[in-house]
């Protein structure tokens, strides 16, 4: 369906956001995506949310530099527009950056606005295995098991393997097993 809704409308900043994140998060084609996004940017480049996508594309795309750019640049277009999964971008950034303290205490904030997001928990808990306070890593995993029964996902999302390897790495760590 985001395939045929670029086909339909691709002048349609909006349809093309949407189908860009779709094909992105599934794993799908993420040059396609990119440059979907950036076509609904440069159709609309107020679009404050949009920009919020492409950091969440970039970071999948294993470009946490343009990530962060795009995150602040949405932020510039909509200050007060900082839902917790709004900001989960630049924590991710941040944590494929191998800066494990500036992640942690965005994703932190993140679930205090949004404590329902199984990705920011999995981030959370990889940052602190990471930085070598398991005791944080588990209690994090303790409480992702309350919302999801999958701690560890295939993190396919990661196109890049290094980052992959990062965040899953960090996970196992969190859970107690052998890396």
């Amino acid at each position: 369906m985001a395939r045929q809704a670029l086909r339909c409308a691709p002048d349609d900043p909006d349809a093309l956001a949407n189908a860009a994140v779709v094909l992105g998060s599934l794993g799908e084609d993420i040059d396609l995506a990119i440059s979907s996004i950036d076509r609904s940017l440069a159709l609309n480049p107020s679009f404050a949310r949009g920009w919020v996508w492409s950091a969440r594309l970039r970071n999948y795309a294993g470009e946490p530099d343009v990530a962060i750019e795009h995150y602040k640049r949405s932020l510039r277009l909509s200050p007060r527009d900082r839902m917790g999964t709004f900001s989960l971008p630049l924590g991710m950034a941040y944590f494929l950056k191998r800066q494990f303290g500036d992640a942690a205490a965005i994703l932190l904030a993140s679930l205090e606005q949004a404590p329902g997001l199984p990705v920011a928990y999995q981030l959370l808990g990889s940052c602190y295995a990471h930085l070598g306070r398991l005791d944080k890593a588990r209690e994090i995993v303790t409480r992702l098991k309350k919302i999801t029964p999958i701690v560890a996902p295939n993190a396919g999302f990661l196109r890049n393997p290094e980052h992959r390897e990062l965040f899953l790495s960090g996970l196992r760590l969190a859970m107690g097993e052998e890396t």
